[in-house]
């Protein structure tokens, strides 16, 4: 702390400024940078502090529109509603943007990372995924209160919101959490697949067992969800890892294989393969003659892309993280090499090991915007330039966009 009175709690008119990182708007008042939620840039508002741990800048939530902006609409969700105040639900963040409003305020923030942190600018235009704005969710990990209630939790919170449903999850999943009680404390993963079948798996973090570790327990459904995407089958543990978006699968691996365009009887790397998603296109495009090796970290996954892609004898596995199978300078090299690494990007290690084998092509797929543009400018180091970048609205009324970037060696 500085000696500067605390703000917490503090109400604060406001004009609200850009949009930033995260799910809120930049405002100032009396020289501190304000994070606001629930606002929109242009807005005049009241924002309440939630959060001021000295230095220059505070957080905030909108409680009262004085001037509001265009773009603003009613929360279709009730656990929104800018009544609620801080007790408002922490899983959204653009309740209160019509549609074309969020896509604009998630391009900008692309826009702005790229410029910021690679020195790229590049126009965004963030695309919009079939099924709208609600009901896309068929993934959810619900927290549960003292009461036994589900929920989720408020933002930067460990508090639980209990919910009676959430409108951008599957109605029938969402059914099958609320309508019970839960133990105190577990958390529970509800997953609709694509055969509308719903599993839903109850972890307990007090167990009373030896050794203290979590106990996972169906509840309804079984272990493994069966999905689909560009006309194939996939089965993918329901604690695993799957595109939360139903559309997702299918136009994700549309754009990967346009960008990649492997040659027939080439050789292409899936790195943080996953179930096989990118690997079957992949496959597809090299052809019998042709290699495509997928690399991914958590062996049930890789356990599951072997059954996944059995008749895509091309396809070889490795399980390990990427940053080591790819120290193997045995493996064949890489006409091309897609990437999907978690939030956190890949890295300076992983960009290197990947552009040292001289791809022509690297597609990169973000779920987070500082993360991609990190990796950008890593790729720029190396000698790769951004070519293309197809950003897309995958998860509808949270600050979260997927980016797939092509980005192409100079040559120099």
């Amino acid at each position: 702390m500085t000696g500067r009175p605390d703000w917490t709690g503090r109400r604060l008119e406001v004009e609200v400024g850009p949009v930033a990182h995260g799910g809120h708007c930049v405002a100032r008042h009396e020289g501190r940078v304000v994070f606001v939620r629930h606002a929109l840039p242009g807005e005049v508002v009241v924002a309440e502090v939630t959060e001021d741990a000295g230095g220059g800048f505070c957080r905030a939530d909108a409680v009262e529109v004085r001037t509001p902006a265009a773009g603003r609409v009613s929360p279709p969700c009730p656990l929104a509603d800018m009544a609620r105040g801080r007790d408002r639900c922490g899983g959204c963040d653009w309740q209160h943007a019509s549609a074309e409003t969020q896509r604009e305020l998630k391009a900008a923030v692309v826009a702005e990372q790229l410029q910021r942190i690679a020195g790229i600018d590049w126009p965004v235009r963030v695309r919009e995924l079939p099924g709208g704005l609600l009901r896309w969710r068929t993934r959810a990990r619900l927290a549960v209160d003292r009461r036994g209630r589900a929920g989720f939790r408020a933002h930067r919170s460990h508090r639980v919101i209990p919910v009676a449903d959430c409108p951008i999850t599957a109605a029938d999943a969402m059914a099958e959490v609320t309508d019970r009680r839960w133990r105190p404390g577990a958390e529970l993963t509800v997953v609709e697949d694509a055969r509308g079948e719903v599993h839903v798996t109850a972890v307990d973090h007090k167990p009373q067992r030896r050794r203290g570790r979590p106990v996972a327990r169906a509840v309804r459904g079984g272990a493994v969800a069966r999905e689909s995407a560009g006309g194939r089958a996939f089965d993918v543990s329901v604690q695993g890892f799957w595109q939360v978006h139903a559309a997702a699968p299918d136009v994700f691996s549309e754009t990967v294989a346009r960008m990649a365009a492997v040659p027939a009887g080439g050789v292409a790397w899936d790195l943080y393969g996953g179930v096989g998603l990118f690997a079957a296109v992949l496959a597809e495009q090299a052809g019998p003659s042709g290699s495509v090796l997928l690399v991914e970290s958590s062996a049930r996954a890789v356990e599951d892309a072997v059954a996944n892609l059995r008749d895509l004898p091309q396809v070889s596995f490795r399980a390990g993280t990427v940053e080591r199978v790819t120290e193997d300078e045995d493996l064949p090299v890489p006409d091309v090499v897609v990437l999907d690494p978690p939030r956190k990007g890949a890295g300076r290690a992983v960009v290197e090991a990947v552009t040292s084998r001289r791809p022509s092509r690297v597609v990169h797929v973000a779920c987070d915007p500082a993360a991609l543009a990190r990796d950008v400018g890593l790729y720029a180091e190396r000698g790769y330039r951004l070519r293309e970048l197809e950003a897309f609205d995958a998860f509808p009324m949270t600050h979260h966009v997927e980016c797939i970037a092509l980005l192409e060696a100079t040559g120099e």
